[in-house]
């Protein structure tokens, strides 16, 4: 079949309804591929051109349907990624070689797996492929990456050339409990006790916490967690990736999909976290605290959102990127993927050896986790 295709420098240009409605023919289709949160990003300027984040959408109409699309950046740095290519950037500079600008297709800022290569069938996927090794070849980028693809897709970008790699992030899975002492009965004993003492120093300390579902959640509310994101920012000595804007936007536009955890100490809020969810999966996305309380992270963003699925039925919690802490926690190594094009063959091929090293560190790594399992056996 023959598509038109349409190169997009703004969301806008496709417009919400065509692009949630081929979202939602998609498997696996997460709230952060909505058009809501896309656009919040960009219109607030926290991924935009200015920040090194210049939207190049790939969109193929039957008609005047959308058939598939492509969230597709050219980036200028390798920042708000979760899939680190420093090192690959580092060696071609060595070498008197221009790694940026490159194309990246991802959430930004955002380690979620999903689906990336959107389309309204395997047809359509395979002519988005296509399009994206023209688009490769024509703008003479160093490299194309696609992040946080599920497997199925990324298999099929390794058979259009692309190489894969693998990482690891940790998920916890809800089978049905009742309540939170029902899960924690099933961890073993050093496990359960921990969470139980980190939960009591949290009391002690005299801090309280709520929960704010998204319609409830008032401007004031924005404004005290955009103060607790920046504040943990400037603590680590970085520069936050998202503004009040952005918080704003996301909850006008998808409340239905937001829960903010809010703790307060004498009257006073101290911290608070954001997640995302839908109705079958939560997110841990954002932190922050205005003043240090031991083992309040835990609290706000782990053990207040397991509750939260428990009481909603959420069968799953993406705990966000790295962290084996989460282990004792209750949550399980999950492998995630990525795919890769380099257009120098030189350093493609010793990219591609590279890999192969590391998929077999992976392997063992996931082993290794896997023997550390936190449930009682």
């Amino acid at each position: 079949m023959n598509y038109r295709t349409h190169i997009a420098s703004s969301l806008s240009e496709i417009g919400q309804a065509a692009w949630d409605g081929l979202l939602a023919q998609q498997e696996d289709a997460n709230p952060f591929l909505s058009y809501a949160f896309l656009h919040a990003l960009h219109a607030s300027g926290s991924a935009a051109p200015e920040t090194g984040w210049q939207p190049q959408y790939l969109a193929l109409y039957d008609g005047e349907t959308l058939a598939a699309a492509l969230p597709l950046y050219v980036k200028g740095h390798s920042y708000g990624e979760y899939v680190f290519d420093w090192a690959w950037a580092d060696a071609y500079q060595r070498h008197g070689l221009e790694y940026y600008p490159k194309l990246l297709a991802a959430v930004p800022f955002t380690p979620v797996a999903g689906p990336r290569l959107l389309a309204v069938d395997d047809a359509a996927r395979a002519a988005l492929i296509e399009v994206l090794k023209a688009t490769q070849r024509a703008t003479e980028v160093s490299s194309t990456h696609i992040l946080f693809p599920p497997e199925e897709h990324a298999r099929q970008l390794q058979e259009a050339g692309f190489l894969l790699r693998s990482g690891v992030q940790f998920h916890w899975l809800n089978p049905g409990y009742a309540s939170f002492d029902e899960f924690l009965a099933t961890l073993e004993q050093k496990k359960r006790k921990n969470i139980r003492a980190e939960r009591r120093k949290v009391r002690e300390a005299g801090v309280t916490l709520r929960r704010v579902r998204g319609f409830e959640v008032t401007d004031a509310d924005w404004k005290l967690f955009n103060r607790c994101y920046r504040h943990t920012y400037a603590a680590h000595y970085s520069t936050p990736y998202l503004n009040l804007d952005f918080f704003r936007r996301i909850g006008e536009t998808m409340p239905e999909n937001i829960l903010l955890v809010i703790a307060e100490r004498e009257g006073r809020p101290i911290a608070s976290s954001l997640v995302i969810h839908s109705q079958d999966t939560l997110y841990g996305r954002y932190w922050g605290e205005l003043e240090h309380v031991p083992c309040l992270h835990f609290e706000a963003s782990y053990y207040q959102p397991l509750e939260f699925c428990i009481e909603q039925g959420i069968k799953t919690f993406e705990g966000g990127a790295q962290g084996e802490h989460k282990m004792a926690r209750g949550f399980l190594p999950t492998r995630t993927w990525s795919a890769h094009w380099l257009a120098h063959p030189s350093f493609a091929d010793a990219i591609e050896r590279f890999l192969e090293r590391e998929a077999g560190g992976i392997d063992d790594y996931m082993d290794e986790l896997n023997e550390r399992n936190p449930f009682k056996g």
